[in-house]
Protein backbone atom coordinates (compact mmCIF):
# COMPACT_ATOMS: atom_id res chain seq x y z
CA UNK A 1 0.00 0.00 0.00
CA UNK A 2 1.28 3.79 -1.07
CA UNK A 3 0.55 6.18 1.70
CA UNK A 4 0.50 9.40 0.31
CA UNK A 5 0.67 12.46 2.95
CA UNK A 6 1.03 15.54 0.23
CA UNK A 7 -2.33 16.33 -1.97
CA UNK A 8 0.38 18.25 -4.86
CA UNK A 9 1.78 14.86 -4.76
CA UNK A 10 -0.51 12.82 -5.56
CA UNK A 11 0.13 10.03 -8.60
CA UNK A 12 -2.16 9.93 -11.74
CA UNK A 13 -4.40 6.81 -9.98
CA UNK A 14 -5.23 4.18 -12.66
CA UNK A 15 -9.28 4.30 -12.31
CA UNK A 16 -9.17 5.36 -8.88
CA UNK A 17 -12.14 3.41 -6.69
CA UNK A 18 -12.23 5.84 -3.50
CA UNK A 19 -14.17 6.15 -0.11
CA UNK A 20 -13.55 8.79 2.75
CA UNK A 21 -13.71 7.83 5.92
CA UNK A 22 -12.17 8.10 9.56
CA UNK A 23 -11.88 4.57 9.45
CA UNK A 24 -10.69 4.13 13.25
CA UNK A 25 -10.31 0.60 14.42
CA UNK A 26 -10.85 -0.29 10.92
CA UNK A 27 -13.27 -2.60 12.10
CA UNK A 28 -15.54 -5.32 10.82
CA UNK A 29 -18.19 -2.96 9.60
CA UNK A 30 -14.93 -1.26 7.50
CA UNK A 31 -14.07 -4.26 6.31
CA UNK A 32 -17.39 -4.80 4.56
CA UNK A 33 -16.68 -1.32 2.99
CA UNK A 34 -13.35 -2.16 1.81
CA UNK A 35 -14.41 -5.50 0.29
CA UNK A 36 -17.26 -3.34 -2.03
CA UNK A 37 -14.14 -0.80 -2.73
CA UNK A 38 -12.13 -4.00 -3.84
CA UNK A 39 -14.42 -5.81 -6.00
CA UNK A 40 -15.86 -2.64 -7.54
CA UNK A 41 -11.84 -2.06 -8.52
CA UNK A 42 -11.19 -5.55 -9.86
CA UNK A 43 -14.71 -4.91 -12.02
CA UNK A 44 -13.07 -1.77 -13.23
CA UNK A 45 -9.34 -2.53 -13.59
CA UNK A 46 -8.81 -0.01 -11.45
CA UNK A 47 -7.17 1.21 -7.71
CA UNK A 48 -8.50 1.18 -4.45
CA UNK A 49 -8.30 4.54 -2.61
CA UNK A 50 -9.18 5.70 0.77
CA UNK A 51 -9.10 9.25 1.77
CA UNK A 52 -8.49 9.72 5.52
CA UNK A 53 -8.02 12.70 7.62
CA UNK A 54 -5.89 13.90 10.55
CA UNK A 55 -6.57 15.48 13.36
CA UNK A 56 -10.12 13.66 13.23
CA UNK A 57 -12.80 16.20 12.36
CA UNK A 58 -14.28 16.20 15.29
CA UNK A 59 -11.50 17.34 17.21
CA UNK A 60 -11.42 20.09 14.90
CA UNK A 61 -15.19 20.91 13.94
CA UNK A 62 -16.50 18.96 17.03
CA UNK A 63 -19.53 20.33 19.15
CA UNK A 64 -17.22 20.44 22.35
CA UNK A 65 -13.71 20.24 20.18
CA UNK A 66 -10.36 19.15 21.71
CA UNK A 67 -8.82 15.58 21.69
CA UNK A 68 -10.66 12.88 20.27
CA UNK A 69 -9.91 9.27 22.05
CA UNK A 70 -9.19 7.09 18.98
CA UNK A 71 -9.44 3.15 18.63
CA UNK A 72 -5.60 3.78 16.37
CA UNK A 73 -2.89 5.78 15.79
CA UNK A 74 -2.25 6.95 12.31
CA UNK A 75 0.41 4.44 12.49
CA UNK A 76 -1.96 1.71 13.44
CA UNK A 77 -4.54 2.63 10.65
CA UNK A 78 -2.14 2.52 8.60
CA UNK A 79 -0.32 -1.24 9.31
CA UNK A 80 -4.46 -2.67 9.15
CA UNK A 81 -5.26 -0.62 5.96
CA UNK A 82 -2.45 -2.21 4.52
CA UNK A 83 -3.20 -5.85 5.97
CA UNK A 84 -6.51 -5.16 4.17
CA UNK A 85 -4.96 -5.19 0.68
CA UNK A 86 -5.27 -1.22 0.07
CA UNK A 87 -3.86 0.35 -2.83
CA UNK A 88 -3.40 3.89 -1.55
CA UNK A 89 -4.25 5.32 1.10
CA UNK A 90 -4.48 9.33 1.22
CA UNK A 91 -4.13 11.33 4.76
CA UNK A 92 -5.63 14.81 4.21
CA UNK A 93 -4.49 17.45 6.89
CA UNK A 94 -8.03 18.37 8.45
CA UNK A 95 -8.27 22.25 9.19
CA UNK A 96 -10.58 24.68 10.02
CA UNK A 97 -9.61 26.17 6.47
CA UNK A 98 -10.59 23.24 4.67
CA UNK A 99 -13.75 22.65 7.54
CA UNK A 100 -14.71 26.43 5.55
CA UNK A 101 -14.82 25.30 2.08
CA UNK A 102 -17.79 24.88 0.36
CA UNK A 103 -20.05 21.38 -0.53
CA UNK A 104 -19.24 22.35 -3.83
CA UNK A 105 -16.05 23.32 -3.64
CA UNK A 106 -15.02 20.30 -1.69
CA UNK A 107 -16.58 18.21 -4.76
CA UNK A 108 -14.62 19.95 -7.31
CA UNK A 109 -11.62 21.40 -5.98
CA UNK A 110 -11.05 18.37 -3.82
CA UNK A 111 -11.98 15.32 -4.93
CA UNK A 112 -12.13 15.98 -8.70
CA UNK A 113 -8.98 17.81 -9.10
CA UNK A 114 -6.54 15.71 -6.91
CA UNK A 115 -8.69 11.91 -7.48
CA UNK A 116 -10.34 12.03 -10.88
CA UNK A 117 -12.39 9.24 -9.19
CA UNK A 118 -13.60 6.37 -11.53
CA UNK A 119 -16.22 5.80 -8.87
CA UNK A 120 -16.86 7.15 -5.55
CA UNK A 121 -18.66 5.00 -2.95
CA UNK A 122 -20.29 6.84 -0.42
CA UNK A 123 -22.76 6.43 2.59
CA UNK A 124 -26.54 7.56 1.73
CA UNK A 125 -26.46 10.21 4.41
CA UNK A 126 -22.68 11.17 4.55
CA UNK A 127 -22.08 14.86 4.72
CA UNK A 128 -19.67 17.22 3.86
CA UNK A 129 -18.63 20.78 3.05
CA UNK A 130 -19.30 23.81 5.40
CA UNK A 131 -22.32 23.34 7.51
CA UNK A 132 -22.21 19.79 6.25
CA UNK A 133 -24.46 20.83 3.32
CA UNK A 134 -22.72 18.32 1.04
CA UNK A 135 -24.57 15.02 -0.01
CA UNK A 136 -24.47 12.14 -1.89
CA UNK A 137 -27.42 13.49 -4.50
CA UNK A 138 -24.68 16.54 -5.12
CA UNK A 139 -21.75 13.68 -5.71
CA UNK A 140 -24.02 12.46 -7.92
CA UNK A 141 -24.60 15.32 -10.03
CA UNK A 142 -21.18 16.65 -9.98
CA UNK A 143 -20.85 12.86 -11.06
CA UNK A 144 -22.70 12.97 -13.73
CA UNK A 145 -20.92 16.18 -15.21
CA UNK A 146 -17.48 15.47 -14.32
CA UNK A 147 -17.68 11.76 -15.54
CA UNK A 148 -17.52 9.86 -12.47
CA UNK A 149 -20.33 7.19 -11.13
CA UNK A 150 -21.44 7.26 -7.18
CA UNK A 151 -22.26 4.02 -5.39
CA UNK A 152 -24.48 3.98 -1.69
CA UNK A 153 -23.21 2.50 0.76
CA UNK A 154 -25.93 0.15 1.75
CA UNK A 155 -27.80 1.76 5.06
CA UNK A 156 -27.28 -1.74 6.90
CA UNK A 157 -23.69 -1.78 6.37
CA UNK A 158 -23.46 1.87 7.12
CA UNK A 159 -25.35 1.53 10.53
CA UNK A 160 -22.98 -1.77 11.18
CA UNK A 161 -20.17 0.65 10.94
CA UNK A 162 -21.96 3.86 12.72
CA UNK A 163 -22.49 1.12 15.72
CA UNK A 164 -19.84 -0.70 15.84
CA UNK A 165 -17.28 2.42 16.01
CA UNK A 166 -19.44 3.82 18.71
CA UNK A 167 -19.68 0.58 20.58
CA UNK A 168 -15.94 -0.63 20.61
CA UNK A 169 -15.34 3.07 22.28
CA UNK A 170 -18.13 2.53 25.06
CA UNK A 171 -17.02 -1.38 25.42
CA UNK A 172 -13.55 -1.00 25.80
CA UNK A 173 -14.13 1.70 28.60
CA UNK A 174 -16.84 -0.20 30.36
CA UNK A 175 -14.11 -3.30 30.70
CA UNK A 176 -16.42 -5.07 27.96
CA UNK A 177 -13.75 -6.53 26.11
CA UNK A 178 -14.70 -9.45 24.41
CA UNK A 179 -17.52 -6.99 22.92
CA UNK A 180 -14.60 -5.01 21.37
CA UNK A 181 -12.75 -7.63 20.19
CA UNK A 182 -15.67 -9.11 18.56
CA UNK A 183 -16.55 -5.78 16.57
CA UNK A 184 -13.13 -4.93 15.61
CA UNK A 185 -12.07 -8.91 14.34
CA UNK A 186 -8.94 -8.46 15.67
CA UNK A 187 -7.42 -8.26 19.95
CA UNK A 188 -7.58 -4.50 20.90
CA UNK A 189 -3.84 -3.35 21.12
CA UNK A 190 -1.82 -0.38 21.72
CA UNK A 191 2.02 0.21 22.03
CA UNK A 192 4.12 2.07 24.63
CA UNK A 193 7.83 2.55 25.54
CA UNK A 194 8.76 0.32 28.50
CA UNK A 195 9.99 3.11 31.63
CA UNK A 196 11.71 2.91 34.85
CA UNK A 197 8.69 2.48 37.76
CA UNK A 198 8.96 2.52 40.98
CA UNK A 199 9.70 -1.20 41.09
CA UNK A 200 6.84 -2.33 44.21
CA UNK A 201 6.12 -5.26 42.07
CA UNK A 202 9.44 -6.97 41.89
CA UNK A 203 9.58 -6.60 45.71
CA UNK A 204 6.26 -8.64 45.83
CA UNK A 205 7.48 -11.29 43.17
CA UNK A 206 5.23 -9.81 40.38
CA UNK A 207 7.54 -7.36 38.13
CA UNK A 208 6.28 -5.01 36.21
CA UNK A 209 6.73 -3.51 32.96
CA UNK A 210 5.59 -0.03 33.00
CA UNK A 211 4.10 1.24 30.07
CA UNK A 212 4.01 4.85 28.75
CA UNK A 213 1.53 5.33 25.49
CA UNK A 214 3.27 8.47 24.12
CA UNK A 215 0.43 9.92 22.52
CA UNK A 216 -3.03 11.25 24.42
CA UNK A 217 -5.09 9.89 21.37
CA UNK A 218 -5.02 6.25 21.75
CA UNK A 219 -8.30 5.43 23.94
CA UNK A 220 -6.77 3.55 26.87
CA UNK A 221 -9.45 0.68 28.31
CA UNK A 222 -10.96 1.37 31.42
CA UNK A 223 -8.97 0.60 34.86
CA UNK A 224 -8.54 -3.12 36.25
CA UNK A 225 -7.05 -6.34 35.51
CA UNK A 226 -6.45 -8.16 32.28
CA UNK A 227 -5.10 -10.75 30.25
CA UNK A 228 -2.60 -9.72 27.68
CA UNK A 229 -0.31 -10.79 24.78
CA UNK A 230 2.92 -8.71 24.37
CA UNK A 231 5.02 -8.41 21.51
CA UNK A 232 8.47 -5.85 21.42
CA UNK A 233 8.41 -3.99 18.30
CA UNK A 234 11.66 -4.80 17.58
CA UNK A 235 11.23 -8.65 17.48
CA UNK A 236 7.43 -9.85 16.74
CA UNK A 237 8.67 -13.37 16.61
CA UNK A 238 8.35 -13.60 20.06
CA UNK A 239 5.19 -13.41 22.22
CA UNK A 240 4.74 -13.44 25.78
CA UNK A 241 1.69 -14.03 27.81
CA UNK A 242 1.36 -11.73 30.94
CA UNK A 243 -1.46 -10.10 33.04
CA UNK A 244 -2.19 -6.18 33.09
CA UNK A 245 -3.24 -4.00 35.57
CA UNK A 246 -4.38 -0.32 34.53
CA UNK A 247 -4.73 2.11 37.38
CA UNK A 248 -3.56 4.08 40.38
CA UNK A 249 -2.67 0.83 42.05
CA UNK A 250 -4.47 2.10 45.47
CA UNK A 251 -3.15 -0.56 47.95
CA UNK A 252 0.42 1.44 47.93
CA UNK A 253 -1.27 4.66 47.90
CA UNK A 254 -0.49 5.22 43.99
CA UNK A 255 -1.92 8.68 43.13
CA UNK A 256 -1.05 8.56 39.13
CA UNK A 257 -2.56 6.42 36.22
CA UNK A 258 -0.27 3.68 35.35
CA UNK A 259 -0.14 0.55 32.94
CA UNK A 260 1.92 -2.26 34.34
CA UNK A 261 2.45 -5.37 32.71
CA UNK A 262 3.59 -8.69 34.76
CA UNK A 263 5.50 -10.85 31.69
CA UNK A 264 5.21 -14.26 32.44
CA UNK A 265 8.48 -16.15 32.59
CA UNK A 266 10.30 -13.16 31.57
CA UNK A 267 13.17 -11.21 33.03
CA UNK A 268 15.11 -9.40 30.22
CA UNK A 269 15.93 -5.63 30.04
CA UNK A 270 13.96 -4.29 28.18
CA UNK A 271 13.68 -0.43 29.81
CA UNK A 272 13.58 1.99 26.77
CA UNK A 273 12.13 -0.58 23.69
CA UNK A 274 8.43 -0.28 22.41
CA UNK A 275 5.52 -2.92 23.73
CA UNK A 276 2.82 -3.81 21.30
CA UNK A 277 0.17 -4.80 24.12
CA UNK A 278 -2.79 -6.82 22.82
CA UNK A 279 -6.09 -7.29 25.13
CA UNK A 280 -7.75 -11.02 24.99
CA UNK A 281 -10.35 -10.74 28.14
CA UNK A 282 -11.02 -8.47 31.60
CA UNK A 283 -10.08 -10.53 34.43
CA UNK A 284 -11.46 -8.22 37.32
CA UNK A 285 -11.66 -4.23 38.26
CA UNK A 286 -8.95 -2.34 40.92
CA UNK A 287 -9.17 -3.20 44.15
CA UNK A 288 -7.11 -1.53 47.39
CA UNK A 289 -5.98 -4.27 49.82
CA UNK A 290 -5.73 -4.14 53.19
CA UNK A 291 -1.87 -5.04 53.00
CA UNK A 292 -0.02 -6.50 50.35
CA UNK A 293 -0.35 -10.22 51.37
CA UNK A 294 -3.98 -10.25 50.65
CA UNK A 295 -2.56 -8.54 47.10
CA UNK A 296 -0.08 -11.06 46.17
CA UNK A 297 -2.71 -13.60 47.49
CA UNK A 298 -5.21 -12.36 45.03
CA UNK A 299 -2.42 -11.66 42.14
CA UNK A 300 -1.36 -15.63 42.29
CA UNK A 301 -5.24 -16.12 41.25
CA UNK A 302 -5.44 -13.63 39.10
CA UNK A 303 -2.23 -15.07 37.19
CA UNK A 304 -4.00 -18.55 37.74
CA UNK A 305 -7.02 -17.33 35.86
CA UNK A 306 -4.98 -15.57 32.82
CA UNK A 307 -3.10 -18.75 32.08
CA UNK A 308 -6.28 -20.50 31.76
CA UNK A 309 -7.69 -17.74 29.55
CA UNK A 310 -4.92 -17.51 27.41
CA UNK A 311 -4.09 -21.28 27.05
Amino acid sequence: MQVHKELSALPRFNNAVITIGTFDGVHLGHQQIINQLKETASQVNGETVIITFHPHPRSVVGVYGGLVALLNTMEEKILLLNKAGIDHLVLVPFTKEFAESTADEYCRNFIFQFFKPHTIIIGYDHRFGKSRKGDYHLLEEVGLELGFDVKEIDEKVLNTVTISSTRIRSALLENDITTANQFLGYSYFFEGEVVNGNQVGRTIGYPTANIQVNTDEKLIPADGVYAVTVQLKSNKQNIFNGMMNIGIRPTVEGKKRLIEVNIFDFDDDIYGLILQVQIHAFVRNEIKFSCLDNLITQLEKDAVIVKKLLG
